[in-house]
């Protein structure tokens, strides 16, 4: 009875639905706890902490959760800013009565559930800045409640869907940073009451002219950053009466700006820069007086900034940078006192910066940079007491720094490089405490630094290439937050203050090229026991001052992050510290060319990490460490003109790494080790003028890659091993002055890239193999001074060397110019002949000997330049067309066949009769620089071959005819892609085409046994065959550069805008050199502009002109080509040609030796391109997802 009293008491107070309320509830909260359970990483807690069934069962007391005052129910869900990772469970479909859905600032990923098209009830939808992936879904359109989507910074893709056109509420839709792609739907026009758009950074197409501008209630339209084309309607305001903010930068629009945009009269915001306008900027802009922010810029314009625009009273930002504007800046500019941004960099503005600068009061940011600009800096610049930003570099500015700039309490960045600047730097500004970074570098300064220096915030000090002198004051030091700091090409003297040592954060110290010395106190530099303080220092850079003094112990406690210590040439004395083994970061130490005595260190076996050890031109004594051998990543060892005795150790055969391995000029008298020959990689081996004994083993074939073998004056003996025939790659071999013995084995001919063979001075006998007469490319032979007999060999190249190749060998007989071999001679013939030679030319042996020395002496050159003599023309090793050929292959030299000419000939095109394409480049003999660019070309392209060089087929002269025959490139060269209406290279055809010049540099550089230097890189000496594989060609003026030669000068020049400065100016001719006009050739290929366009001048180059771009928006240098052949830019394109222009200021640096090894271009090119492949198979990947799922 009691039982059933209860139920009736129960059913007395049951509610309809109440039952059901409590399920939903029910149904909300597994939802939520669903959602918990697909989050996988919530590093503060929010919801692991919180959303409990059983410590707070009450969901509506959940963080991140409200609910209905009604039903209790789900009506919003607020998770963002929490950092949460994890997935969207389909389960939150089930929150039927939620509004608000915000997920916005976390990392959560995957696609987004269909059965969020449940809630019916959804009015805002924010899923911006995470990870999702797929396509929009089309199910919006069945939320007919929704106002607002927000799905930007995210990775989805594919199309806009046209459904969005029937979530006819909408008011708010931003979908940007994001990779759709297509035209913009036309269904979007439907959405009468959308009011802000925001499509940026994808990869849209089309015209939006039927779209966006149907949609009256638009207040904000953000487009920016697509591949967007057409034109803007005259009528635009009328359509769009209530517009605040118009953003179509980085498009493709084009056209004039239309006139009718002042009736635009809500206007605020315009940004239309980085199109494709032209004509002239309507003076009538200058009537929308509500403009708050101005940007123009990155359009190619005509005329003047119109003077209108100082009308614009709210105007606080004002941009026309790169707009290709001319004439003066408007002195109404100087009016609009509300200005906070002024940028008219990168145009061809000229005259002077008026005094009426000083009107603009409330200017924070002014950037003048890169024009035309004349006269001083008024002094009145001093006014803008809000200013943190001065960019006045690369004018033509001249006089003295004014020193009201130093009153300037607010500035953090000054840059006036690259003018013309005069007198003194103004003591003010050593003391102004907000400056972060100053740069004056490339001016006329002169004076002292200040004694005292007062720049609390400075982080980058750059004043190199000037004229300043005097000592670097201690005050330095009150710099604390320095991290970069460069002085380097001045006459700065005494020494290096301790004080320097005091600033924590340096991590670029570059002092290089000025006449500093050590403290007359102590025979050490002690600055670098300061310098210990510096934990963050990765670069040090001290060469080429006259310190005279010795490396303190203090050395091993630099910063372990140093990776690069350049110290090459500054007189340093005494022995290197053991305890620089403690640099554990140490890639590279560059300590040759100085006086450095005592033993080479043992604890270098600590730096795990170094790859290149120079220590060549010293003083060093003492045997090479066994240690050495523990340094596994080394390549680069140069231990030449030292001192250095004992064996050679047997364990550098362990260096699987090592590629260059240079003895030379020591007095080490070891056998060699049989380890050394099991060195795979090894391209270089220069043993040279030493006490080596022992034999050559027949391991040597082992060596596959070598190119030159240097084992000259030495003590060596037994036979030369057949197996040389091996090492297939050797270009240069040496084995002269030595003990040798036997017959010169047949397997030589089969050397086929030999240029370069001395076995003169030894003990050989027997005869000259007929099978050198395979060796095409032998420049310098030499066997005289053995015991040789027979006939000489008269195929091949040995009509073109002389009796000194050949002389006292009693044996030898039958060249053209000597006494013919006949059978009845006697023996002692040749030997009676040459007896009487002696006696006629005594000094041509005493001559040949002398040539010989010095060839093998000059050997020791630093690094891995190496070379060998030019050979005169006449010993060419070029097979011979006859003239008649030639004319019948070009058809007579017909005009139909002219495919190119220049100041030394011109080029045609020939078929020869098996059919096969030839070019014929006959040069102009009435020229003497044609002449002898003849001889250059032969020397040099006629004896090197690599995959990317001109391939020399063959030759033909006579007396009034000189011509080479080459390999014919179908694609013709990369000035006609890059500037040719007609032909279009995308970003991987380029960065091919880069790789492949750079590789061909390489290979000069450093694959030869002489450094060849191109001289005259640029686009039209890069051929194209029919793979699009580049072929560097035009070898006309190059230089090959002597054994000890870093560089040499010259009267030929390059071509203008591709010359390194030193090589305009001085004539001085160097690697560096063409490593610089592969910068200029990189920049140019990216951005289709010549570095002789008509918008540079000598106040405006195209390297700074990329490098203000670098700084601020890259998009502005860019080809804009890439965009029109409809390859928008992803943000994978824009990294990889930012990485490009990156590598190309490495290229660009005006002093030779900061300049990137060619060598380390190829593999940051090879890297570059690696990732973009990567990144490009990915988006692959991603759409093919995206298109399973649509």
């Amino acid at each position: 009875m009691l039982l059933f009293a209860v139920l009736l008491f129960l059913v007395s107070f049951y509610k309809p639905g109440s039952a059901s309320t409590v399920s939903n509830l029910i149904t909300d909260q597994q939802s939520l706890l669903v959602l918990k359970h697909h989050i996988t990483s919530d590093p503060y807690k929010f919801i692991q902490k919180n959303w409990s069934a059983t410590t707070n069962s009450n969901i509506c007391n959940w963080i991140g959760v409200s609910c209905g005052f009604k039903h209790q129910r789900v009506t919003a869900l607020d998770l963002s800013y929490m950092d949460l990772r994890g997935t969207v469970p389909p389960d939150i479909g089930n929150l039927t009565f939620l509004t608000s859905l915000d997920l916005t600032s976390n990392k959560f990923y995957g696609t987004i559930p269909k059965e969020l098209s449940g809630l019916r009830r959804l009015e805002k939808f924010y899923l911006e800045s995470n990870n999702f992936t797929g396509v929009v879904p089309s199910w919006f359109e069945s939320l007919p409640k929704l106002r607002t989507i927000s799905l930007k910074n995210n990775s989805l893709a594919g199309t806009i869907p046209i459904s969005l056109g029937n979530v006819r509420k909408l008011e708010i839709l931003s979908l940007a940073y994001n990779y759709f792609n297509g035209h913009i739907p036309e269904e979007l026009g439907n959405l009468s009451k959308l009011w802000f758009l925001d499509l940026k950074y994808n990869q849209l197409t089309g015209s939006i002219s039927n779209v966006i501008f149907n949609l009256s209630a638009l207040t904000r339209v953000d487009l920016t950053g697509n591949g967007i084309s057409g034109t803007l309607p005259l009528d635009m305001c009328h359509r769009l009466p209530k517009l605040e903010g118009f953003f179509i930068s980085q498009n493709q629009f084009f056209g004039q700006i239309p006139s009718t945009l002042y009736k635009c009269k809500t206007l605020q915001y315009l940004s239309l820069s980085f199109n494709g306008f032209d004509g002239i900027i309507p003076r009538e802009i200058g009537n929308l007086t509500m403009l708050n922010s101005l940007y123009l810029g990155g359009n190619q314009y005509t005329g003047s900034i119109p003077s209108e625009i100082g009308n614009l009273i709210n105007l606080e930002i004002l941009n026309i940078k790169n707009g290709s504007l001319t004439g003066v800046i408007p002195c109404s500019i100087y009016n609009i006192s509300s200005l906070k941004m002024l940028d008219f960099s990168f145009n061809k503005l000229i005259g002077n910066i008026s005094s009426s600068v000083g009107n603009l009061q409330s200017l924070q940011e002014f950037y003048l940079a890169q024009n035309m600009l004349t006269g001083g800096i008024p002094r009145e610049i001093g006014n803008l007491t809000l200013l943190k930003l001065l960019y006045l570099s690369s004018n033509n500015l001249t006089g003295s720094i004014p020193n009201e700039i130093g009153d300037l309490q607010t500035l953090e960045k000054l840059s006036i490089h690259e003018n013309g600047l005069t007198g003194i730097i103004p003591l003010k500004i050593f003391n102004m405490s907000t400056l972060k970074m100053l740069d004056l570098t490339h001016n006329r300064l002169s004076g002292s630094l200040p004694s005292r220096i007062y720049l609390p915030n400075l982080e980058e000090l750059y004043l190199g290439s000037n004229g300043l002198s005097g000592t670097i004051p201690s005050s330095i030091s009150n710099a604390s937050k320095l991290a970069t700091l460069s002085l380097s090409s001045n006459s700065f003297t005494g020494s290096i203050p301790n004080t320097i040592g005091n600033l924590r954060f340096l991590r670029r110290l570059l002092l290089g090229e000025n006449n500093l010395t050590r403290e007359s106190s102590s025979v050490e530099l002690n600055f670098i026991s300061s310098l210990t303080n510096c934990q963050q220092l990765n670069l040090l850079s001290i060469s080429l001052n006259q310190f005279n003094g010795v490396i303190p112990k203090s050395i091993g406690n630099l910063s372990t992050f140093l990776t690069r210590f350049e110290a090459f040439g500054c007189k340093l004395k005494g022995e290197i510290p053991s305890e620089i083994g403690s640099l554990s970061g140490l890639e590279a130490i560059l300590f040759d060319s100085n006086e450095l005595t005592g033993q080479i260190p043992p604890t270098l076996q600590r730096l795990n990490n170094l790859a290149r050890l120079y220590l060549e031109h010293n003083k060093l004594q003492g045997s090479i460490p066994n240690e050495i051998c523990r340094l596994k990543n080394l390549g680069d060892l140069y231990l030449s003109d030292n001192r250095l005795n004992g064996s050679i150790p047997v364990c550098l055969g362990d260096l699987e790494s090592l590629q260059r391995l240079y003895l030379d000029s020591n007095q080490l008298n070891s056998t060699i080790p049989s380890s050394l020959w099991s060195l795979t990689d090894l391209i270089g081996l220069n043993l040279s003028s030493n006490m080596i004994s022992g034999s050559i083993p027949m391991e040597i074939q082992n060596l596959k890659q070598i190119t030159e073998i240097g084992l000259s004056w030495n003590k060596l003996f037994g036979y030369l091993p057949s197996t040389i025939g091996g090492a297939q790659m050797l270009i240069y071999l040496s084995v002269s002055h030595n003990e040798l013995q036997g017959p010169l084995p047949q397997t030589l001919g089969n050397l086929i890239n030999l240029e370069f063979l001395d076995l003169s001075s030894n003990r050989f006998s027997g005869i000259i193999p007929k099978s050198l007469e395979a060796l095409r490319y032998l420049e310098y032979f030499n066997v005289s001074f053995n015991s040789l007999q027979g006939k000489i060999p008269t195929g091949g190249l040995f009509s073109n060397f002389t009796m000194q190749s050949y002389i006292e060998n009693d044996g030898l007989c039958g060249i053209p110019s000597m006494q013919v071999c006949k059978s009845t001679a006697p023996r002692h013939s040749w030997s009676k002949y040459v007896r009487i030679l002696k006696y006629i030319v005594p000094s041509i042996a005493i001559t040949t000997l002398a040539l010989v020395l010095m060839f093998v002496m000059i050997t020791r050159r630093r690094r891995n330049i190496r070379s060998i003599s030019q050979v005169d023309i006449s010993r060419s090793a070029l097979e011979r067309f006859t003239y008649a050929e030639i004319v019948k292959a070009t058809n007579s030299f017909s005009e139909s066949n002219l495919i190119g000419e220049g100041g030394m000939g011109v080029v045609y095109k020939g078929v020869l009769p098996n059919g096969v394409n030839i070019a014929v480049k006959v040069f102009n003999l009435h020229s003497d620089a044609a002449y002898k660019s003849f001889n250059v070309e032969c020397n040099i392209i006629g004896s090197i071959r690599h995959r990317n060089l001109t391939k020399i087929i063959s030759s033909c002269t006579n007396l009034t005819f000189r011509a080479l025959i080459l390999q014919y490139m179908p694609n013709g060269n990369l000035e006609n892609w890059l500037h040719s209406q007609d032909n279009c290279l995308d970003v991987l055809q380029r960065i091919n085409i880069m790789i492949d010049v750079a590789s061909a540099l390489e290979y000069l550089h450093h694959g030869l046994t002489t450094t060849v230097v191109h001289s005259d890189l640029k686009p039209s000496n890069v051929l194209l065959d029919e793979d699009m594989v580049a072929h560097v060609c035009d070898f006309g003026i190059s230089q090959l550069l002597g054994e000890e030669e870093h560089m040499t000068q010259t009267s030929t020049l390059g071509t203008i805008g591709y010359m390194a400065p030193e090589y305009g100016t001085e004539g001085i001719v160097s690697a560096e050199g063409d490593v610089y006009s592969f910068g200029i050739l990189l920049l140019e290929t990216f951005t289709r502009k010549k570095p002789t366009d008509e918008m540079f001048s000598a106040e405006l180059n195209l390297r700074s002109w990329v490098n203000e771009g670098l700084r601020g928006s890259i998009i502005e240098v860019i080809d804009t080509n890439l965009t029109d052949q409809g390859e928008e830019f992803t943000s994978s394109e824009l990294q990889c040609i930012s990485s490009v222009f990156g590598l190309a200021m490495n290229c660009l640096t005006d002093t030779p030796r900061e300049r990137i090894n060619i060598a380390e271009a190829v593999g940051r090119l090879d890297a570059i391109r690696n990732k973009f492949l990567a990144e490009i198979q990915a988006v692959k990947v991603r759409d093919q997802v995206a298109k399973s799922l649509a």
